[in-house]
């Protein structure tokens, strides 16, 4: 009679090492951050974004249609986990509407806006609450600028800004040096993001005299809220609120006789979709509608669709 003697071994459990030394497979977690549309990220990044916005409008007086593309190229790196300076470039495209009797029509332009540099610092203050601090200054080497200005692509400048709501004043002021010093604010978690965001900007002239360029200095605020959510970790939907105030006269405001130009509200809203590449390489793009809540913009029905591209590594 013979006996066989089984020796039973604990079997591995599901994920466990094929071999002595080997290392699972990493894998990608979703960002549980809600990126906004047009305020800054409260996170410092690596990242590539190209983000553009394309404007449909009518004249209120003509009824003339008009369209206008305002596109910022964005490069940072994150040198600390903190720390992540960055340069921001910017075009935009003009094909105006036909304006009123005795005012001549400019013709479509494209124009190239004042590159920023600066750069943003990050705390995570708990694992939900994020605090970030920004400083940004303009080079005033765009193009419509000075005494004699092309007269095609100071018009795009000016149609530029509410096709950005107004948020990127200082890019478009392309007479001016700025110096812009903002903080963003985030509440983090459950796949919700709440941020809020405050921006000072103080231009100064440096281009131009008056009368043709009429404003030595110039005071502007913006501000924003972005709310976002998770609804799969591979989409989120955000929704966003804008606000833009002179806080100084210039006069431009003084001698609107619609006294309309002083603030600018617009909201925003579509879906975000997040896209791993890598371990740590991600593609965010996003699409959202931006409308008007104010005039001037609301009385020429402004449409505004945002197309944005982020690359982060």
């Amino acid at each position: 009679m013979f006996a066989i003697a089984v020796t039973l071994l604990p079997t591995e459990p599901a994920g466990a090492q094929s071999e002595v030394g080997a290392e699972p497979a990493p894998k990608s977690k979703p960002p549980p951050y809600s990126l906004p549309f047009q305020l800054r990220p409260a996170v410092a990044a690596s990242v590539v974004r190209y983000d553009t916005e394309l404007a449909f409008y009518r004249d209120p007086v003509t009824h003339d249609s008009g369209s206008t593309m305002a596109s910022m190229l964005l490069v940072s790196y994150k040198v600390t986990e903190q720390l992540a300076p960055l340069v921001r470039l910017g075009w935009v495209w003009n094909s105006p509407a036909e304006l009123p009797p005795l005012k001549p029509t400019p013709k479509s332009a494209v124009g190239f806006l004042n590159p920023v540099v600066g750069a943003l610092y990050a705390l995570k203050l708990s694992p939900e609450l994020k605090l970030a601090f920004f400083l940004g200054l303009t080079v005033p080497v765009g193009s419509g600028g000075g005494n004699s200005p092309d007269p095609a692509r100071a018009a795009a400048n000016r149609a530029g800004i509410p096709a950005r709501s107004a948020m990127d004043n200082s890019m478009f002021a392309v007479n001016d040096f700025a110096v812009f010093p903002g903080v963003d604010f985030a509440y983090v978690a459950h796949g919700f993001t709440a941020q809020v965001e405050a921006t000072l900007f103080q231009l100064t002239r440096v281009r131009g005299d008056a009368p043709a360029v009429p404003d030595a200095s110039r005071t502007n605020f913006t501000t924003g809220l972005h709310l976002g959510y998770f609804f799969a970790p591979f989409i989120s939907v955000g929704a966003e609120l804008r606000h833009q105030r002179w806080l100084s006269t210039p006069k431009a405001v003084e001698n609107d006789p619609t006294h309309t130009l002083r603030d600018t509200t617009t909201v925003a809203f579509g879906p975000r979709f997040h896209i791993p590449l890598g371990e740590k390489t991600w593609l965010r793009p996003a699409v959202a509608l931006v409308l008007p809540l104010d005039n001037p913009m609301a009385d020429a029905r402004y449409k505004i669709v945002q197309i944005d591209v982020p690359f982060a590594f």
